[in-house]
């Protein structure tokens, strides 16, 4: 069962750290360090992962959705951005980059499997039997 909640941590992480990192502000000098993708499809993912506490597995699928949710979101918004900035050039960048986003999925499961390994179990609530 996808825990969607876990989903969100997994994408506001990759959005944070997708608009953080980039190559450069737009008519600007300022440059950025750029993180790639499978950097943050491992920090993404082991985010989602730890958040649901399924294990190798559940924490995997986890991570993938997370790391593939919010790179297509901060495509979406870049390729906004560069249309705007650059016209076709920008577009067809933008729809280049949408095609590599899948790419983004395979650390994203790595991480999510990481990250559910290594979450805790949940514990148990209730009475106990005596």
């Amino acid at each position: 069962m996808v825990r969607w909640m876990a989903v969100a941590y997994g994408i506001v992480a990759s959005l944070v750290i997708g608009f953080v990192s980039g190559l450069g502000l737009p008519f600007t000098n300022a440059t950025l360090p750029v993180i790639g993708a499978g950097v943050t499809g491992l920090v993404a993912g082991g985010v989602a992962g730890y958040a649901a506490r399924e294990g190798l597995g559940g924490g995997a699928i986890h991570g993938f959705l997370a790391t593939t949710i919010g790179a297509v979101v901060v495509t979406l918004v870049l390729l906004f951005l560069g249309t705007l900035a650059a016209g076709i050039f920008g577009f067809s960048a933008g729809v280049v980059a949408l095609i590599w986003v899948a790419a983004t999925g395979i650390p994203g499961a790595v991480g999510g499997a990481i990250g559910g390994v290594v979450a805790p179990e949940p514990e148990a609530t209730g009475r106990p039997v005596t």
